[in-house]
């Protein structure tokens, strides 16, 4: 499991080799190496490096701590004058709770883009736009999900348990025809979800499947979709579909 690095003590911080502070300040390391430094006022922090590209730190109990961080022109140091303590704690996804893990029994929560147990640290990606439901998958005991992409499918959150993919193709595979040539449009997935030309490489009309139900065609055609944003067509460019 991730751990969250903490150490507190009377430090020197440095900024870009220039800009010095001196106090008693904790100093809190993340599991993506973002570095953390706080006093006793208010919640920001008073320096901190997000992500560095490299990071290097000694410390040890009843030691010596020091760090340096860079990226890019960008550095911060940090050398301890006093330790005031050093610890290393676990550290998970925080997040809504939407039900248990079928595996471990532990708490899963909806994190930025997943859903995540917070004691396996198992994660299940979402599509964009997904909601999870109140209601588990009755095949593995997973939490289910919507997830708009042509037309309201319920599935299970896992994608090896249930695939959006494999729901979307069996919906809209050759629903819709090419608007450059005679072929049919299929459902590929080449990074995302699109609707591609049959006749490729002659062919290379895409087009990727918005978050949204079908809402009848397009002037051009092609179908719309009532998206979060508003009507659309299934091609991004064209400006007919409202």
């Amino acid at each position: 499991m991730d751990a969250i690095r903490v150490f507190a003590g009377d430090c020197t911080i440095t900024e870009d080799g220039e800009r010095e502070q001196r106090g008693d300040v904790v100093v809190v390391i993340k599991p993506d190496d973002t570095v953390l430094i706080h006093d006793r006022d208010g919640y920001q922090p008073a320096a901190w490096l997000t992500r560095p590209e490299t990071l290097s730190y000694e410390g040890t109990s009843g030691g010596t701590f020091s760090l340096t961080a860079t990226d890019g022109e960008s550095s911060l140091d940090v050398v301890a004058n006093e330790e005031h303590g050093l610890a290393r704690y676990p550290a998970s996804d925080a997040g809504v709770p939407v039900g248990d893990c079928p595996d471990c029994e532990g708490a899963l929560v909806r994190a930025t883009g997943a859903v995540a147990c917070l004691d396996c640290d198992e994660r299940y990606g979402l599509p964009a736009g997904a909601d999870v439901l109140d209601r588990t998958c009755r095949d593995c005991g997973l939490p289910t999900m919507i997830a708009e992409r042509g037309r309201a499918f319920t599935l299970c959150i896992d994608r090896e348990c249930e695939s959006l993919d494999d729901r979307v193709n069996e919906a809209f595979d050759r629903e819709w025809g090419c608007p450059d040539c005679d072929g049919d449009l299929r459902v590929i997935r080449n990074g995302q979800l699109l609707a591609g030309c049959e006749n490729y490489p002659d062919c290379e009309t895409a087009f990727s499947i918005p978050s949204g139900t079908v809402d009848g065609d397009c002037e051009c055609g092609l179908p719309a979709f009532d998206t979060g944003g508003g009507r659309r067509c299934l091609d991004a460019t064209c400006e007919r579909a409202g």
